[in-house]
């Protein structure tokens, strides 16, 4: 391993990034619910969305950024109001809210994003973002990055945010990010064209079109390979900002990208897999492998079955090793296989062998299904093509949660 976690890192970690994390109101409780990050000088950027088609009105203005702007200076995000499902009067509010923040910062709107999470259809109220940049410009620290992965939480149980750092010609180049999510978690991030938000910052030195490249690379490998209830949000999105206050150089193609690449996707594997340990009410983090699948979509297909089955989810969290939910998600998720070659382990232990019982005891697999993290590999022996998904239980919790969270 070439780079190593920051212990307490977060966006504010890359050297020239400030941030804040301040309460405005839009939360009943009287919790953080307003962020800022801002770069001390203009940073390329890339961002992948939602490809929810109800996407919301702060996604619609981001795309634009990212299709009309060279470089960003700062990000906001409020929790509490999801401004989707808003039209026109919802975009003219993220649009004021970028003008409200850069006249704050001196400077230029179009250099500002915007993301919200929480409730959809509700009109944004404007007293409270200019409130809330009223509040987080004094505060804004090169020590406030954990301050606003907690304002940008909902449901999270607690905030999300790393760092990672590594070496290029002797210099030191720093990740940092934070993230939120813990239900309506299925995302589906494109290209531009919890609801989660991740805001990635770095100090090196890179162009734009390679940091839409390595994000769009990275996002397949890691916010789109979890699911905590199969519902994709209209607001998902992560943006990435490089200021290249380091000074390192990541030239296009080089072993040096090769490392950023490297460095960023365990970053955002890292905020992935916390994103599902925190999922609403979840008890348990389970991986499911798909190998020597026929094709690569074969096995997505199957693995996503398994991580968004209802009957799955609620099997784990009473501890109930009851494979028939597996083979029957794999059934009918649209893979092509071989269901008399098929093998199923529950973490080491055989379930499944050539389609049918493989005489395990079920005694022998509480161990596993007890554990809080185990895995599921179903092995086709039909090819070579494989997929993984990180998925969680479903608990009482978690409809509690969602019974109680509009009202």
């Amino acid at each position: 391993m070439s780079f190593e976690f920051i212990e307490n890192g977060s966006p504010t970690t890359p050297a020239g990034f400030t941030a804040a994390g301040v309460t405005a109101g839009f939360k009943r409780s009287g919790a953080p619910d307003f962020a800022m990050v801002v770069s001390a000088t203009p940073a390329a950027f890339a961002g992948v969305f939602t490809s929810c088609t109800f996407a919301a009105a702060p996604v619609q203005l981001c795309r634009k950024r990212v299709l009309e702007n060279d470089f960003l200076r700062a990000v906001i995000i409020n929790s509490g109001n999801a401004n989707a499902c808003t039209g026109e009067q919802g975009m003219a509010s993220v649009v004021k809210s970028c003008e409200i923040a850069a006249s704050a910062l001196n400077i230029a709107p179009e250099t500002v994003a915007a993301a919200s999470t929480g409730r959809i259809g509700v009109q944004m109220d404007m007293s409270l973002i200019e409130k809330g940049v009223a509040l987080a410009v004094p505060a804004l620290s090169a020590d406030g990055g954990n301050q606003a992965a907690e304002a940008i939480m909902t449901t999270d149980t607690v905030p999300k945010a790393a760092a990672v750092k590594f070496q290029v010609n002797g210099k030191d180049v720093t990740i940092g990010a934070m993230v939120k999510g813990a239900g309506m978690i299925d995302p589906n991030l494109k290209v531009p064209h919890a609801t989660m938000i991740c805001v990635i910052t770095t100090d090196a030195v890179l162009e734009k079109a390679q940091l839409q490249k390595i994000l769009a690379a990275n996002a397949e490998d890691s916010f789109n390979r979890i699911t905590v209830d199969g519902d994709m949000s209209t607001n998902d999105t992560v943006l990435i900002l490089a200021n290249g206050k380091s000074g390192a150089e990541i030239k296009p193609g080089s072993a040096d990208e090769a490392v950023f690449a490297e460095a960023l996707l365990a970053l955002m594997q890292n905020l992935a897999k916390r994103m599902v340990l925190d999922g609403e009410g979840a008890t348990k983090f389970v991986e499911i492998k798909v190998v020597n699948a026929r094709s690569v979509e074969d096995a997505r297909k199957a693995a996503e079955a398994v991580g968004n089955s209802l009957l799955c989810k609620t099997a784990w969290f009473g501890n109930d090793p009851n494979w028939g939910r597996v083979v029957a998600a794999l059934g009918y998720s649209g893979a092509q296989f071989s269901p008399e070659k098929c093998d199923i382990y529950f973490g080491s232990i055989p379930v499944v062998k050539n389609g049918g019982d493989a005489g395990t005891p079920e005694a022998d697999l509480l161990a596993t299904v007890k554990e809080r993290e185990f895995t599921i590999t179903c092995d086709f022996h039909d090819g070579d093509a494989e997929y993984w998904v990180w998925s969680s239980d479903v608990s009482y919790e978690y409809v509690r949660i969602n019974a109680d969270y509009h009202t």
